[in-house]
């Protein structure tokens, strides 16, 4: 320590007999930040407009991480949701189900609820829910249910098994119908009951329990995702 290799947020350490806080306190040896093993933890979050999901933003917007006041633990999102999209966002320091979550062969099901504009004719949700061609390739069958409409808008519940970048939006660009509002309401199982926006809460043993068995994970031994099955589209 009387070398210099140690510091505590920024400054180097000199005194025999310093203590520091490896939960609070930015702690590096030589130059290396030093982490703690934590327990894994779950967290959901209903993400409002307006916040990026990322750890921190180079343009400095307001990200969900600042919305997770009190926690300790350092957590990372399952997943994204845009800046105007609101909604469930799920968040832990567990690697392995993030990974299989996200991973397109588990196919779990995730549900938005989305205002397009205009009204959107029997022969366009058909279409959707076959697939439609995107950039980055056609779009896996999905659900589409209407839930109401006025004259210049449509209320969509669209159930995703997927997770392309934007896809909400950009299926729906695609047919000529733009998102105005978007919110994911269903994630797997699990949805906001009781959860304002920027609130969040843990998950129960039990929901993790079943958010693994989506995922054929235990607790003891975590199982890579099985390969992926033929395309469906």
């Amino acid at each position: 320590m009387l070398e210099g290799r140690v510091k505590v947020n920024g400054r180097v350490v000199t005194e025999l007999g310093s203590k520091a806080d490896a939960e609070q306190d930015h702690i590096k040896v030589d130059g290396k930040l030093i982490y703690l093993k934590q327990p894994q933890t779950y967290f959901m979050l209903n993400k409002p407009r307006g916040y990026v999901t990322t750890l921190s933003d180079p343009e400095g917007r307001p990200t969900v991480m600042d919305l997770l006041k009190g926690v300790r633990q350092r957590v990372f999102p399952i997943g994204r949701l845009d800046y105007d999209t609101e909604g469930l966002l799920l968040l832990t320091n567990d690697g392995n189900l993030a990974h299989s979550l996200m991973h397109p062969s588990y196919e779990v099901p995730k549900t938005y609820l989305a205002k397009v504009k205009g009204v959107l004719k029997d022969e366009a949700i058909k279409k959707l829910e076959k697939g439609v061609p995107l950039l980055d390739g056609k779009t896996a069958p999905c659900t589409i249910k209407k839930i109401r409409k006025t004259q210049e808008n449509s209320w969509l519940e669209v159930t995703l098994h997927e997770g392309k970048k934007r896809q909400v939006r950009r299926m729906l660009e695609r047919i000529g119908h733009p998102v105005l509002k978007l919110k994911r309401i269903r994630y797997a199982f699990l949805d906001l009951a009781g959860l304002l926006p920027g609130q969040y809460r843990h998950l129960s043993p039990q929901e993790v329990k079943r958010l693994k068995s989506l995922t054929k994970q235990s607790d003891s031994s975590p199982q890579q995702p099985r390969p992926n099955r033929p395309s469906l589209t």
